[in-house]
């Protein structure tokens, strides 16, 4: 489907004179694709005025009029077109979505296993290590990170944050315990007994720390948008970003973050459900939605009862355990595809 826009320009003057910015218009072959499609480019005058010379920019990087999409990542892109005519540029820009090309499979679960959990957390991040339950909590004045026996719930070892912080999300890499906070834009590293905090990390471009997972090598850390971000193990550093994307829709509030078999495991505000995301960490593309709608249910029902937040694998059991903020349960669970 052809479509007009009218645009922001903006103009760089070359020369001395001035430029009249409303002669040219983008005109794109569609607003969204998919992988594979092709993108095409075209500079229309909107009143009869001749083409001068342009050239055309995806993101920062020229490309020619016709550009297969297919090694591009999902999500939101940048397109501008400089037109230069007597010595003079005019620059013109448009965006467009690139969408995934399936829609995500359905999973349910199954209860294994229920054990307790202190209804007073106000859960941020989950992980195992080596059987033992990694926890982190928010709410300013509440937030903490604790280690657990997930089976009785005693507490191993705990920090409380600072007052000023708003605990997120943790990962566990190389026997060092990472955890975010929430607007602060500074992380803390722990040594993997909670004896101590070892250093602190800042944010770079990401918005706000929400979940945090790895895979062995790699960080990647939510904002609160459609982002997910992925830090360099060594300095923390932001590297680059993928965008959280379905064949219809951007997904954004990805909350607790877990990584298994390859995937990212994401909760999420976005749906009037509790559910969890299972993303792949190349494209960004929704492979998978798990509904685990009635689980909330079998929680002691308080007045701080909050949503599903809280997914963790545990290698020693190969099951999953999931919790929420102000839960009194955390459950272990088995995660099947719908139709199987």
């Amino acid at each position: 489907m052809i479509r007009l826009l009218s645009f922001f320009i903006f103009s760089s003057i070359i020369g001395c004179a001035s430029y009249n910015t409303n002669k040219y218009i983008i005109e794109l072959n569609s607003s969204e694709f998919f992988p594979n499609d092709t993108l095409e480019v075209n500079i229309k005058s909107n009143k009869s005025y001749p083409i001068p010379k342009s050239q055309i920019f995806l993101n920062g990087k020229k490309i020619d009029s016709v550009y297969s999409l297919s090694s591009l990542k999902l999500g939101y892109h940048e397109i501008q077109v400089e037109i230069i005519n007597q010595g003079k540029k005019t620059k013109l820009k448009d965006n467009f979505v690139l969408y995934a090309k399936d829609p995500p499979k359905l999973y349910s679960y199954k209860i294994i296993n229920t054990y307790p959990h202190d209804e007073t957390s106000y859960t941020q991040g989950l992980e195992f290590n080596k059987n033992i339950l990694f926890e982190s909590t928010g709410l300013r004045g509440k937030s903490k990170i604790r280690s657990l026996n997930y089976k009785t719930g005693e507490i191993i070892n705990e920090i409380k944050l600072n007052d000023k912080y708003f605990g997120e999300g943790l990962t566990i890499m190389n026997n060092k315990i990472y955890q975010l906070t929430w607007q602060e834009d500074i992380g803390f590293v722990y040594d993997i007994d909670l004896t101590k905090v070892e250093s602190s990390f800042t944010y770079d471009e990401s918005v706000e720390g929400w979940g945090l997972c790895n895979n062995g090598e790699i960080f990647y850390k939510s904002d609160g948008t459609n982002k997910i971000w992925l830090l360099d193990s060594n300095d923390l550093k932001e590297m680059d970003y993928i965008e959280v994307m379905t064949n219809k829709k951007s997904i954004n509030k990805l909350n607790e973050l877990e990584w298994h078999n390859n995937k990212i495991y994401a909760n999420t505000y976005q749906f009037e459900k509790d559910v969890v995301l299972i993303i792949d960490p190349e494209s960004g593309g929704v492979e998978g939605v798990i509904d685990f709608s009635g689980l909330k249910n079998s929680v002691k029902q308080i007045e701080s009862l909050n949503v599903l937040n809280g997914i963790a694998y545990n290698l020693v059991t190969n099951t999953f355990f999931v919790t929420g903020k102000n839960w009194s349960k955390i459950f272990e669970v088995e995660i099947f595809k719908n139709n199987e």
